[in-house]
């Protein structure tokens, strides 16, 4: 079964206005779907392609690669016979894949593009770490796109479902409430998204056999390819990288959900372990959210990145990573999400849902914290903030049942000139109500 994706009308349009005169390197988690969406899209739309795939390379194409494309008349004509492949001038394509593992492939773009004959895609996971660019330049003929996982429309499209977005979005625009019959249906449809996630494996699986512990397996396998990957790729601080990543359920499921390095070790100091949070980062295995101390000069200006929250890039594999240590009948998380009674660790589960939503859309995360132990009445808490037209949005993510805003009462009223939409995301039907727009948690999508 094929999966649409928002992104393909992306390549598309690179396609038509680059027209050879840029490639397009897709950056993504690994099993987010990059090479699958690659080999799709060449195969739809040019007359033939050949696919390189680094993580699997014959010698021959490696030394190809490294030592004879000083001549691109014989590297194409080789390349051309190596797989049996015919190449057209501006109707092929040649993909790149995990293009991470040969810089030297990647340097070689530049060149590729100068020559014109053909279009170039590139795909990557862990493209960013420092040691995956070392000694190479990158090339400025490369156009950077990121995938992360299926959105929620991705996944209602997955479902046969193509009619339901759009209401969606129109009553987003139009601040009118979907009534309780439509959005008690979306919501059991967004509850089932969140404990599959994602990830294009878990999606498949959970349409072929509408089974959560099927889906589940597929998650475990897809977060012991991450820990391997953490074992291969971040060598010398390994330990301090799985340290972080396994406490990431453990942090979301306080109230106060800021990373606190004292639970990994009573003596721990950012400084040891930045570069782990900067790993799982840049390899988008989370979504990492800085505390924007002044939103009065900007979010990022005032980004304190010594005090941040850790999200994982994809809600269902969260669900699956807090059990891990347990077999599935024993993860209450899927229980309480299918029977609506998400009190157990549900600031956990909507907050790092809308992280990933934002995400998708964009957005660079932030949060606002301020304590002032002399005077509680200074104390806040704002779960997340983005812009709107260069007004800041704060967004509180609460449950269907919560009784006060205090905290986003106190935020409004000290920045007030700054404020644009104040937003509350939660489990009931769109509401207006003291100034502040209530949105059912799935809106977060049009954010």
């Amino acid at each position: 079964m094929l999966l649409k994706r928002k992104i393909y009308d992306r390549l598309l349009d690179w396609k038509q206005k680059s027209n050879g005169s840029t490639a397009i390197l897709i950056d993504g988690a690994r099993r987010v779907g990059k090479s699958y969406l690659c080999e799709l899209f060449a195969s739809r739309e040019y007359r033939s392609h050949i696919t390189v795939d680094f993580g699997n390379a014959p010698r021959e194409i490696l030394d190809l690669i490294l030592n004879e494309s000083y001549n691109l008349d014989l590297f194409f004509a080789k390349l051309s016979v190596f797989y049996s492949v015919p190449l057209y001038r501006r109707e092929s394509v040649i993909v790149f894949d995990e293009v991470q593992q040969c810089p030297r492939a990647r340097q070689l773009i530049k060149y590729l593009v100068a020559d014109g004959r053909y279009d170039y895609m590139e795909t990557g996971s862990l493209i960013r770490l420092k040691k995956n660019v070392k000694d190479i330049v990158i090339p400025s003929e490369e156009e950077h796109i990121e995938l992360f996982p299926l959105d929620f429309e991705e996944f209602l499209w997955a479902l046969g479902d193509e009619v339901t977005a759009p209401l969606i979005k129109d009553c987003f625009h139009t601040r009118k409430p979907l009534g309780q019959a439509l959005h008690r249906k979306i919501m059991n449809d967004f509850r089932q998204y969140i404990l599959v996630g994602g990830m294009p494996q878990a999606v498949l699986e959970y349409l072929k056999t509408r089974d959560f512990e099927a889906v589940d397996r597929v998650k475990r396998r897809i977060l012991n390819l991450y820990r391997d990957d953490v074992s291969k790729f971040a060598e010398g601080y390994e330990d301090k990288v799985f340290a972080v990543f396994d406490g990431i359920p453990g942090q979301l499921s306080k109230k106060e959900k800021k990373y606190k390095l004292s639970s990994i070790a009573p003596k721990a100091r950012f400084r040891s372990y930045e570069g782990s949070f900067i790993w799982l980062n840049e390899a988008m295995i989370v979504n990492t959210c800085f505390n924007a101390t002044d939103p009065n000069v900007g979010l990022a200006l005032s980004a304190d990145h010594a005090t941040q929250k850790c999200y994982m890039a994809d809600t269902g594999l969260l669900i699956t990573q807090a059990f891990l240590d347990r077999p599935y009948m024993e993860n209450e998380l899927y229980r309480a999400i299918l029977f609506d009674k998400l009190d157990i660790n549900e600031g956990m589960i909507l907050e790092n849902v809308v992280a990933q939503m934002l995400r998708r859309n964009g957005h660079k995360l932030y949060f606002y914290s301020r304590s002032d132990p002399q005077n509680r009445e200074n104390h806040m808490e704002i779960d997340f903030l983005i812009t709107e037209a260069k007004k800041v949005c704060p967004i509180e993510v609460k449950s269907g049942n919560y009784k006060s805003h205090a905290s986003l009462d106190k935020f409004r009223a000290k920045f007030s000139s700054k404020l644009g939409n104040s937003y509350i995301l939660y489990t009931k039907d769109l509401m207006m109500k003291d100034g502040i727009v209530h949105l059912p948690v799935y809106m977060a999508m049009y954010l």
